[in-house]
């Protein structure tokens, strides 16, 4: 049974006895041998205004987040075996929602029973749609998270997929332990980071904090400063109008900096080569050293110290802040824009 009210939790619970179960699990398994059929679904429709928070928190699930020109918000929860095949749910799969003014929450979970060795490789899928002007505050343990463009703050996060988000008019948050991360733009800050794969941000007014272990990172453009690492792979950053931080153990970094930074930027790799442009007039004081290769600058320096073929001290018109630069694997050049 179902039951909904409004400003209140609604739980839905699939109900049966243990034959059900032994019904379900033969259903299951001739899923195997037989085409998909369709699958069962749940599916709510709450009335809200713009600039409302959608609060998500699932325990297994890919989510999708689509938009629309009414004021609703519309859930569509697909229910399938883990042969891809459509069939239904468990006994004590349990969603909740809640609905509060222009905010709504989904909560659900699989309760524990002594078949979880079946019920572990549960597939859920969440279809919502949200008004155009909308904030999203996601979490699920079990799938990848794909939001499209959207004027709102977002915040997502997934221990079992890949983000990808589309054009998102304000700051966004993201984490997972089991994908890339893909942002086709923000028109604010960005904070993103993954255990498991490549970064790929489009351009991004404000400032860019960005981390993984296990891919590359790369930057269409940056209107604050950018500070990203990674343990393997290249990074590429093809605009920042501000300072730069970027360390990698496992490919090559490239950097162009567009407009005066007012800190210090660091560029250091264990695994390639640093290349820097600079647009003319950038002012900075140059640390670079290579133990891989050359150090070389097509832009006029003012030299300190001695002349070294793998290490550069000087000043670009004049001093200002600090130019690290190093690299155990490669060569490092400074150039024009």
């Amino acid at each position: 049974m179902v039951i909904y009210m409004e400003g209140k939790i609604v739980r839905t619970k699939l109900t049966g006895t243990l034959a059900a179960f032994g019904i379900w699990l033969g259903l299951l398994i001739l899923a195997t041998v037989v085409s998909a059929a369709e699958g069962k679904s749940i599916t709510r429709v709450f009335e809200v205004e713009e600039g409302g928070t959608l609060t998500m928190d699932t325990e297994r699930g890919s989510v999708e987040i689509l938009t629309t020109g009414r004021k609703t918000v519309t859930v569509e929860i697909t229910r399938k075996t883990p042969f891809g095949g459509a069939r239904e749910l468990p006994d004590d799969f349990v969603v909740e929602f809640e609905h509060s003014g222009k905010d709504v929450s989904i909560r659900s979970e699989l309760e524990r029973g002594w078949w979880d060795s079946w019920r572990n490789r549960l597939q859920v899928h969440y279809k919502i749609t949200v008004p155009q002007r909308y904030n999203l505050d996601l979490e699920t343990s079990g799938g990848g998270i794909r939001v499209v463009d959207l004027e709102g703050e977002v915040r997502v996060k997934t221990s079992g997929g890949g983000l990808k988000l589309g054009r998102i008019d304000g700051s966004v948050y993201g984490r997972t332990s089991g994908g890339r991360i893909e942002l086709a733009g923000c028109d604010g800050t960005v904070d993103v980071k993954t255990s498991g794969g490549g970064i790929d941000l489009g351009t991004v007014s404000g400032r860019v904090w960005a981390h993984t272990s296990g891919g590359s990172i790369v930057i269409d453009a940056a209107g604050g400063e950018v500070k990203v690492s990674t343990s393997g792979g290249l990074i590429r950053i093809d605009e920042v109008q501000g300072a730069v931080e970027a360390s990698t153990s496992g490919g090559s970094i490239t950097a162009t900096i567009i407009e005066q930074p007012e800190r210090d930027s660091s560029l250091k790799t264990s695994g390639g080569g640093v290349t820097v442009h600079l647009a003319s007039g950038i002012r900075a004081n140059v640390d670079a050293r290579s133990s891989g290769g050359g150090v070389s600058s097509e832009l006029p320096i003012t030299i300190r110290g001695r002349i070294d073929r793998h290490a550069l001290h000087g000043t670009i018109n004049g001093g200002g802040p600090e130019l690290y630069l190093r690299s155990s694997g490669g060569s490092i050049r400074i150039l024009g824009r």
